[in-house]
């Protein structure tokens, strides 16, 4: 009797085991799709956050007096642009980049120090939506880092080189342009080889008399 309550108490035993790992399983799953929802929801969040960047930089754009600059320098001028006697609001705050946590954003300018064209977020993590973005957000898809989502303006209209100050991978140069060569030049027309001169005529040659005709003319 006592060998079978002992048996039952470790197959007991073992079974309370097996459903803990499962529970354990069960748990870490959970926990981990739970932090992919998290995920895909401060990615979402990202995109309407700089969407209203890219609005406001349009604003400011479009609002520009004639002979102004159409792009800030920087962003604390989209939230009192002195361009006017009375300032003008196009950004209602600074909003907190809702991935990194941080009022801080990357700046997309034109040229080394030129005004600013657009916002990226800081952070290096590998975007989870890869495709099906709105029109608003072209060039999102297929990218490696959220930081490679740029939230650009549409208004400024300045034709210039764009480069950006984000911080991790460097940004990749442009290809080099092959060598410029210069068409080689086209053959001149030769001029057509001259004949060769005709060999000069031999002057006809006199006919010969017979032998024997001379003597009998004499006679």
């Amino acid at each position: 009797m006592r060998s079978g309550k002992a048996h039952q108490g470790g197959f007991t035993y073992l079974g309370l085991i097996v459903f803990v790992f499962i529970i354990g399983l069960v748990g870490a799953a959970t926990l981990k799709v739970e932090a992919l929802l998290r995920r895909a929801q401060l990615e979402k969040e990202l995109l309407e956050t700089g969407a209203q960047f890219s609005a406001a930089l349009d604003s400011y754009a479009k609002a520009t007096p004639r002979g102004q600059p159409r792009a800030p320098l920087t962003l604390e001028e989209l939230l009192r642009d002195k361009r006017f006697p009375n300032p003008r609001r196009h950004l209602r705050k600074i909003f907190i980049d809702p991935v990194t946590g941080k009022a801080e954003w990357g700046l997309v300018r034109a040229g080394e120090s030129g005004p600013i064209l657009g916002v990226h977020s800081l952070s290096q993590a590998t975007p989870l939506k890869q495709a099906n973005f709105d029109a608003r957000f072209s060039g999102f898809e297929n990218r490696d880092y959220l930081s490679e989502w740029k939230f650009m303006a549409q208004e400024t209209g300045v034709p210039v080189r764009v480069q950006t100050n984000a911080p991790g991978r460097p940004a990749t140069p442009p290809p080099p342009q092959p060598p410029t060569t210069l068409d080689p030049e086209p053959p001149q027309d030769e001029p057509p080889p001259e004949e060769p001169a005709a060999p000069p005529e031999e002057p006809p040659e006199e006919p010969q008399e017979p032998p024997g005709q001379s003597q009998d003319s004499g006679r």
